[in-house]
């Protein structure tokens, strides 16, 4: 994919607030400080489209992206971020909720990970919803560079029992600082876009 054009459309925090027009969508979920707006970045080489902070909970609205006036990335607010208040988790919460569920133009459901990590009961949650709702459910797990070749495979081994995770290939290791298998996440979603692209002129 050839990014030409990338601006950030519109923040919303709630459903009248969404852009209003037809553009597929491809929303990024995960836990914050995951790296999301790192990638989202990456996607669209762009240093600071998305707004990126070494502060969990950054992020704390819908931000909606477009790309080449043909689609959009959709920036969730971060979830499992314990130091704010409750109200406020609960805000970002059904924020996050009311567009899962409700926005029709969403088409995929990018489910970023911490590949040091093991996931917790937060993105299997998350995971569970993606699937449940019939999407596919790529795993993009950053930071990537962060760890040797060995432990690369050996976390990814963890993410998939984790999870439950059917097919291996859906889950990418992937590095923003080193742009480390950003084809293999365009492919991902440029799979998507088509397959949606031949079902809505069906």
């Amino acid at each position: 994919m050839k990014v030409n054009n990338a601006s950030l459309e519109t923040i919303a925090a709630r459903k009248n607030q969404y852009p209003t027009d037809n553009l597929f969508e491809i929303a990024f979920a995960g836990r914050s400080n995951v790296g999301k707006s790192s990638l989202i970045n990456a996607l669209v080489n762009r240093i600071n489209l998305a707004r990126t902070s070494g502060k969990p909970g950054k992020t704390q609205t819908l931000n909606f992206y477009n790309i080449n006036n043909e689609f959009r990335f959709v920036d969730l607010p971060g979830y499992g971020y314990a130091k704010v208040s409750m109200k406020e988790r609960e805000k970002w919460g059904f924020m996050i909720e009311e567009y899962l569920h409700n926005r029709q133009n969403l088409i995929e459901v990018v489910l970023v990970l911490d590949i040091r990590h093991e996931p917790n009961e937060h993105d299997n949650l998350m995971y569970q919803w993606i699937k449940n709702y019939g999407y596919n459910g790529i795993i993009v797990a950053t930071k990537a560079d962060k760890i040797s070749r060995g432990q690369l495979v050996k976390q990814k081994k963890i993410i998939q029992d984790k999870l439950k995770i059917e097919n291996a290939n859906s889950i990418i290791p992937f590095s923003a600082a080193k742009k480390y298998n950003i084809d293999c996440v365009w492919n991902a979603i440029d799979q998507v876009i088509m397959k949606n692209k031949e079902q809505r002129i069906q």
